[in-house]
């Protein structure tokens, strides 16, 4: 009976995030279609998928709450007309669909 040592790779393969090209696309667009109220779920996803570390997951929450609670503080008369805020949302929804594009990039090691 052959062992099933002699054809294992010499280090475990990192999980993928994504299973097509498709699933990349959808993935990334999560952000951008839910105007960055989904920010943190491909990063949650990505976590318990073990694709990231915990750590990366809880700090995308933890901004995405930060972000909507300083926009909210700064305008929280629907009718303001301070740019600021939704100049964080835009800065937020631009970060996250980035960073949920990089999530399977063999060159980034941050979080992994």
């Amino acid at each position: 009976m052959a062992s099933p040592y002699i054809n294992a790779p010499l280090t475990p393969v990192r999980p993928r995030m994504y299973a097509s090209a498709l699933a990349k696309v959808v993935w990334t667009l999560v952000p951008i279609v839910t105007l960055g109220l989904a920010a943190a779920v491909p990063f949650v996803v990505a976590a318990v998928k073990g694709v990231v570390k915990p750590w990366l997951a809880g700090a995308y929450v933890v901004g995405e709450i930060a972000v909507f609670s300083v926009a909210i503080a700064i305008s929280p008369d629907p009718d303001d007309t301070n740019p600021f805020p939704g100049f964080l949302m835009v800065l937020l929804i631009i970060t996250a669909a980035t960073h949920t594009a990089l999530l399977d990039n063999d060159r980034i090691s941050v979080g992994k």
